[in-house]
């Protein structure tokens, strides 16, 4: 672990979760120094049952799992996507149950000590609601001084939304949240829908992961069965989007953004059609990426690489040829 960047992993782990989970324990650039899960997916008890299931695969029931907050700053949790991820989150696929038992703290609590703990090092890289960060920016106002940057998978920007015409689903499913992370004084880098599905992963993917020499490879790649069916209706062939993959290597930085302008950025937290809609301001922009002086997020729009065989190579090992 020398060397390697200290982060905080917020998640919902449903499958494209345990993707990006699978892919961050295989880099060594990173340390995963903590893990809070959120309701989004499934519960945040259900995605903490998920993550240390993984965990135990991987070999790594050292990392610390602390249950988060389950139901969003306003309302109550509305029952996760089942018809996208399965009634599990890991599309049906049955895990062995981990033997370590969630932290005592809640995910809240773990991510302000670890921000503590790493000062001016920790990343964070959420990839389901922020509920979580909100609170404990909530909690201990000096939070985001204390970060070296935030990484979010969420948000549609110029592409329409994936649960209504405008809104992403780690967004709409806490706007409230969402709008106190994108407004707080820290960086934050978002990976909206604009760019995430654009990258895909297929049935000759899914069969490398199956046959992998890791465990927790074979175990995701099992669970993207029905996923990729999901995306029948989406792309016309069996594959799925890379959502929080995506995000995950453009944190470690295995895949570089190549238009991603720092924009201002605001969240529709109305009650109106625009609910969740991430608003950008994308003036001037056309002839390539402008940053907006002052603005703090970063919208990522392209990439250099395709996230899938980064994804794989790191996954299951190059390809035979």
């Amino acid at each position: 672990m020398t060397g390697a960047t200290p982060l905080y992993l917020d998640c919902d782990t449903g499958i494209d979760d345990a993707l990006a989970l699978a892919y961050l324990l295989a880099s060594p650039e990173v340390h995963v120094a903590g893990i809070g899960t959120v309701s989004g997916n499934v519960s945040a008890a259900v995605a903490a049952e998920n993550t240390q299931a993984l965990l135990a695969l991987a070999g790594r029931e050292e990392i610390p799992v602390a249950v988060g907050s389950t139901d969003p700053l306003r309302g109550t949790f509305a029952g996760g996507s089942p018809d996208v991820h399965g009634q599990n989150g890991l599309g049906g696929v049955s895990l062995e149950p981990a033997t370590a038992r969630p932290d005592p703290r809640d995910a809240v609590d773990l991510l302000i000590d670890l921000a503590r703990q790493y000062p001016g090092e920790l990343r964070i890289l959420a990839i389901g609601p922020l509920t979580n960060l909100a609170q404990a920016i909530e909690r201990e106002p000096e939070l985001p001084a204390l970060v070296r940057d935030v990484v979010v998978m969420g948000g549609a920007v110029l592409a329409p939304g994936n649960v209504s015409a405008v809104a992403e689903a780690n967004i709409a499913n806490d706007p409230e949240a969402a709008a106190a992370v994108l407004s707080a004084d820290w960086d934050v880098m978002l990976v909206p829908l604009d760019v995430t599905m654009e990258h895909t992963l297929d049935e000759l993917g899914r069969r490398r992961l199956l046959e992998a020499p890791e465990a927790i490879s074979r175990a995701v790649g099992e669970s993207l069965e029905a996923y990729l069916d999901r995306y029948l209706q989406v792309y016309g062939y069996r594959a799925c989007a890379l959502h929080d993959p995506l995000a995950a290597a453009l944190l470690v930085g295995t895949v570089q953004p190549t238009r991603a302008p720092r924009v201002p950025v605001v969240v529709d937290h109305s009650d109106g059609p625009g609910r969740g809609q991430t608003i950008a301001d994308m003036r001037g922009q056309r002839r390539g990426p402008v940053d907006v002086p002052g603005a703090r997020c970063q919208v990522v729009l392209e990439t250099d690489l395709q996230v899938g065989p980064v994804l794989l190579d790191r996954l299951a090992g190059p390809p035979v040829a």
